[in-house]
């Protein structure tokens, strides 16, 4: 098939249901307050099994707490090592007070379907229903296995989802070789070039809890061991830290590429410059160059007049691949004496090496995207938050975040990721659609 020919393949259109599918995805409230107290994932895993089943798939519901529920489907040939497709059910909580819509309606305005999870992730969910539905009623069976698995509590740390898979139920993962996952694969513009990329690396997380202890007293008295001071002397020293730059492979061979469009040889003392060349993609790109920690929570104490004997904070730390040691050892320095520090998530990071001659699976990407949009560049990128990708790299997965998406420029993209207003475009939605059906038979 010429490189320029959008037409679907020949018996069936990847991109019929995915609209469709993505709004009723949407419609189910599957919010995730980090506890078992928010509705669940069941009602979705159910809907999404019911449209595998449909089509001759033979899906599996796995629940380790009632309602936190995981789909696991198996389909395909028998060329090749199994291939993992995963996505996540679950979305974050959303105040619909603050939308121009009902966060849960899937509403389709201005040519954007609007919701919570429209590209965190129920947006790739539909992507690869819609695929798999068309093709498996067409008869049109990728020559490699596959593994389908949709998952609950990504947004927690994937306690309940990806962790008890890999965990309790390995034995529907452990021949996979690889892994396709969210957050990858949707464009930015730089000078008027689209780039696509593609997630080959992602930060560490270190979601930390910092208690200070101290003697508890009168308010009105002297006390130099007060919980509450040392404390907050410690999260602003942690919160004003400027971590140096440090570049991985991945942004390496990204910044190289955004170089080559400005004119300029990429440097690590050029690098905050060429990463504000993506405009509103800087906001995520900008914390994938350095280690970051962000004080989030603050407690301690119950009455004005009573110093505490506790006092605590949350820090969300993350860390660059290959600067683990680096990122402990300044925080300890930060923190200092009389401060503990607990995790209440620790995940590693994780770089795949990047070659789009590889013949492999970053191929088949760079091939599927380049077939429907021919003048794009794709490069790498290492991604700042977290996905369920951490827990299946754990049965020895190569893992790559490729969701795709052709993003109008204006579009601020990153900052819909758990923002109001979610959405994405009609056209993305149906772009990536082909995109990832093209992705199928490259593989």
């Amino acid at each position: 098939m010429a490189a320029d020919d959008t037409t679907p393949q020949t018996g069936y259109d990847p991109a019929t249901e995915v609209v469709d599918l993505c709004r009723e995805l949407i419609r189910i409230d599957t919010s995730n307050y980090g506890e078992d107290d928010g509705p669940g994932e069941r009602k979705a895993a159910e809907y999404v099994a019911g449209l595998l089943d449909e089509v001759g798939l033979e899906p599996e519901l796995f629940e380790d707490s009632p309602g936190r529920t995981n789909v696991i489907a198996h389909w395909g040939g028998t060329e090749g090592e199994p291939l993992l497709l995963h996505g996540h059910l679950d979305v974050v909580p959303a105040a619909a007070e603050d939308w121009q819509m009902d966060p849960f309606s899937g509403e389709v305005q201005d040519g954007y379907v609007w919701g919570r999870g429209a590209v965190d992730m129920k947006d790739f969910d539909a992507m690869l229903l819609s695929v798999v539905r068309a093709r498996a009623r067409a008869g049109v069976v990728p020559k490699r296995p596959l593994v389908l698995c949709f998952t609950a509590d990504e947004e927690a740390g994937g306690h309940h989802g990806a962790e008890q898979l890999v965990q309790h139920h390995a034995e529907h993962l452990e021949h996979c070789t690889a892994a396709i996952g969210e957050v990858g694969g949707f464009s930015t513009t730089v000078r008027g070039q689209r780039v696509y990329l593609i997630e080959a690396a992602e930060k560490g997380m270190a979601w930390m809890r910092l208690t200070a202890r101290g003697r508890a007293g009168h308010g009105s008295m002297i006390n130099d061991d007060n919980a509450i001071s040392r404390l907050s002397a410690a999260v602003a020293r942690i919160g004003a830290y400027q971590w140096p730059v440090r570049l991985t492979p991945t942004m390496e061979v990204l910044l190289a590429t955004v170089g080559d469009l400005a004119g300029v040889e990429a440097t690590p003392e050029n690098a905050p410059a060429l990463i504000e060349e993506f405009g509103g993609a800087a906001r995520m790109l900008g914390a994938v160059i350095s280690n970051t920690t962000n004080p989030t929570m603050l407690g301690g104490g119950y009455k004005v007049n009573v110093i505490p004997t506790e006092a605590t904070a949350h820090v969300d730390g993350r860390f660059l691949p290959g600067f683990e040691d680096e990122f402990f050892t300044t925080l300890a320095e930060l923190t200092g004496e009389g401060v503990d520090i607990d995790f209440v998530s620790h995940q590693q990071p994780w770089e795949t090496p990047y070659d789009a001659e590889d013949g492999g699976l970053v191929t088949a990407m760079n091939r599927s995207l380049l077939a429907e949009d021919p003048d794009a560049v794709v490069a790498p990128y290492l991604m700042s938050g977290g996905t369920d990708a951490k827990h299946f790299r754990k049965l020895g997965m190569a893992s790559y975040g490729f969701a795709p998406l052709r993003l109008p420029a204006d579009l601020d993209f990153t900052a819909l990721f758990h923002g109001v207003d979610e959405r994405v475009p009609v056209d993305a939605l149906e772009f990536g659609a082909r995109v990832f059906d093209r992705f199928l038979d490259e593989v």
